[in-house]
C-alpha cells in the first residue's frame, strides 16, 4: 500500500504544479494544506542563492571595514534578518493567507492596503532589477566568449527570462515550489564549482592590510545587510508557508525559513568578502559590474555553465517576487484574479526591464535609493507585525479577515500611525544620495553629524523605523488585540 500511496501523492503534486493556482486572498482550505515545515527549505534557498551575494562581499567592504569586521556583521545581519522572516513566517501558518491578508488585524481590513501598496513597489522593483541583472549577465558573458553580445543577444535573454518568471508567477505556487528545487540544485552545484576554480585569487596578505573600520561603519553595514537580505524579504515571509498544516511547529517554521534563506548569502558573503578583499581591481569592477565583474576569474570552458548559475539564481528569487507581488497587488484592492496580477506584475516588470538593459544611463545608483527609501516603511511596517505577533496568542479568524465590519476592523489608525512615525523618522535618519531627487532625506542627522558625519551613512533610519513599530505596538496595541480575541472566544 504504501508505494502506491507515495507514487499517488507525486502524481498529486505534479497535477497541482501543471494547474493553474486559483487561490488568491482567500484562506487556504484545510484539505489543500500539505508538506513539512522543511519544504520551506526549497523556495527561500533557491531565491537567496545567487552569485549576486559574492558581490554583497564588496559592498560590506565599502563601509571601510576590514576583511574579519565584514564577514562578522555581515553574518550577523544577515541571519538575524531571515530570523524576522522565520518569525513573520508563522502567521502564514495560523491564518492560511497571504502576508498582506494577516496584517489586516493590525492595519484593520482596508487599512492594510496602505503596507500593501508599499509592499507591492518594493517586489515589483526587486524582479525588475533582478531580471536586468539576469540580462546583462548574460549578455556580459557572450561578450566574454566574443559572441555577438549586442541587442539580439539582449533580446532574447529578456524573453527566456521574463517566460521564465511571469509564467511560474501565473501558473502559482505549486509549480514555483518544484521549479525551486530543481533551481536550487544546479545552482548549488555550479557555485560550489566557481568557488573552487577561483579559489586562487584569494590573497591572505591583501586581506591581513584591509584597515579596520569605526563602530558607524560596522552598524552601516549590518543594517545595510538586513535591508538588503531580511527586510526585504519580511513583507512576503508568509505567502510560503500559508499552505502548511496549522499542527506543524512553529519551532520548525521559524528554524527552517531562516537556514533555508540564509545559508547561501552567508556561504556567498563570506567567499565574497575574501575574493573582493583580495583585490582592489576587482573589488573596484564590482561596484560597477557586480555580476559581469565575477566572469573576469573565470577560465573560459566555465562561462556558459557561469551564466547558467547566474541567470538561475537571479530568476530564483524574481519568481518569488513576482508571485508575492501579484498578491500584494490584491491586497492594495486590485479586484483580478491572482493570476492575472501576477500578469499586470509580469508586464510592468518587462516594461522596466527594456527601459533598464535597453535606455538607462545609471540604473544601480537611482536603484540603491529606491530601496533605501521603501526599506524604511517596510521596516516599520515589520515591527508592528512582529508585536503583533507576539501579542496574539490565537490562530486568526478567516471570515473577520475580509470583513470591514467584522472583529478586525476597517482601519486601525495605531498601525498605520506608528507606520507613518516609524517612516518619517527613518527616512530623516539616512543619507540618500543615490538620486538627486532623494536628498531631501537625512533631515534629522544634525545632532549627530549632520549628512557628512560618521554616521551619515550608518543607516540608522532602517532600525529606528523597526523599533518604533515594534515598541509602538507592543505597548500600545496590547487591548486591541486581547479585544479581537475575547470576540473570537464569544
Amino acid at each position: 500500500m504504501e508505494p502506491s500511496t507515495s507514487s499517488e501523492t507525486t502524481a498529486a503534486e505534479a497535477t497541482r504544479a501543471l494547474t493553474i493556482e486559483q487561490n488568491g486572498l482567500n484562506t487556504i482550505a484545510e484539505a489543500e494544506r500539505h508538506g513539512t515545515a522543511r519544504s520551506l527549505f526549497w523556495p527561500w534557498f533557491a531565491a537567496n542563492v545567487s552569485v549576486l551575494g559574492i558581490s554583497y562581499g564588496s559592498f560590506v567592504l565599502g563601509f571601510g571595514l576590514s576583511a574579519m569586521q565584514a564577514i562578522v556583521v555581515g553574518v550577523i545581519g544577515t541571519v538575524l534578518s531571515f530570523a524576522l522572516c522565520g518569525v513573520i513566517s508563522l502567521i502564514g501558518k495560523r491564518g492560511s493567507a497571504p502576508t498582506m491578508v494577516l496584517a489586516r488585524p493590525a492595519f484593520g481590513v482596508r487599512g492594510s492596503r496602505l503596507p500593501a501598496v508599499v509592499s507591492w513597489m518594493i517586489t515589483v522593483g526587486w524582479e525588475t532589477a533582478l531580471v536586468s541583472l539576469a540580462v546583462l549577465a548574460t549578455t556580459t558573458v557572450f561578450g566574454e566568449l566574443g559572441w555577438n553580445a549586442g541587442t539580439p543577444t539582449k533580446i532574447v535573454s529578456l524573453i527566456v527570462v521574463a517566460v521564465l518568471i511571469v509564467g511560474s508567477g501565473i501558473m502559482g505556487f505549486s509549480l514555483i515550489m518544484r521549479l525551486q528545487v530543481i533551481i536550487t540544485i544546479v545552482t548549488g552545484v555550479l557555485t560550489v564549482v566557481y568557488a573552487i576554480l577561483v579559489l586562487g585569487h584569494i590573497n591572505p596578505t591583501a586581506l591581513a592590510a584591509l584597515p579596520s573600520g569605526g563602530l558607524a561603519a560596522m552598524i552601516g553595514a549590518l543594517i545595510f545587510m538586513m535591508t538588503a537580505f531580511g527586510l526585504s524579504w519580511a513583507n512576503m515571509a508568509a505567502d510560503y508557508s500559508r499552505y502548511l498544516p496549522r499542527n506543524v511547529s512553529s519551532g520548525a517554521v521559524v528554524g527552517w525559513t531562516t537556514f533555508g534563506a540564509a545559508l547561501a548569502p552567508v556561504l556567498l558573503l563570506v567567499f565574497g568578502v575574501l575574493l573582493a578583499g583580495s583585490s582592489k581591481e576587482l573589488n573596484d569592477k564590482v561596484a560597477a559590474d557586480p555580476i559581469g565583474a565575477l566572469t573576469t576569474l573565470l577560465p573560459t570552458w566555465f562561462l556558459v555553465p557561469f551564466a547558467i548559475v547566474a541567470v538561475l539564481g537571479l530568476v530564483g528569487g524574481a519568481v518569488l517576487d513576482i508571485y508575492s507581488s501579484g498578491l500584494a497587488l490584491l491586497s492594495a484592492g486590485l479586484p483580478v484574479p491572482r493570476w492575472a496580477a501576477a500578469a499586470v506584475d509580469g508586464c510592468i516588470m518587462i516594461i522596466g526591464s527594456i527601459y533598464i538593459v535597453f535606455f538607462a544611463s545609471d540604473f544601480l545608483g537611482p536603484f540603491q535609493g529606491f530601496l533605501i527609501t521603501l526599506g524604511v516603511p517596510i521596516a516599520a511596517w515589520a515591527g508592528v507585525m512582529m508585536a503583533d505577533i507576539v501579542l496574539r496568542h490565537r490562530d486568526y479568524d478567516a471570515a473577520g479577515l475580509q470583513d470591514r465590519t467584522g472583529r478586525y476592523g476597517d482601519i486601525n489608525w495605531l498601525g498605520i500611525a506608528l507606520m507613518i512615525i516609524g517612516t518619517a523618522v527613518g527616512w530623516g535618519l539616512v543619507t540618500n544620495t543615490y538620486a538627486h531627487w532623494l536628498s531631501w532625506q537625512g533631515y534629522l542627522l544634525g545632532p549627530i553629524g549632520g549628512r557628512t558625519g560618521s554616521w551619515a551613512y550608518a543607516n540608522l533610519g532602517v532600525l529606528a523605523a523597526l523599533v518604533i513599530g515594534f515598541f509602538g505596538y507592543l505597548i500600545f496595541g496590547r487591548s486591541a488585540v486581547r479585544r479581537q480575541e475575547l470576540t473570537l472566544e464569544a
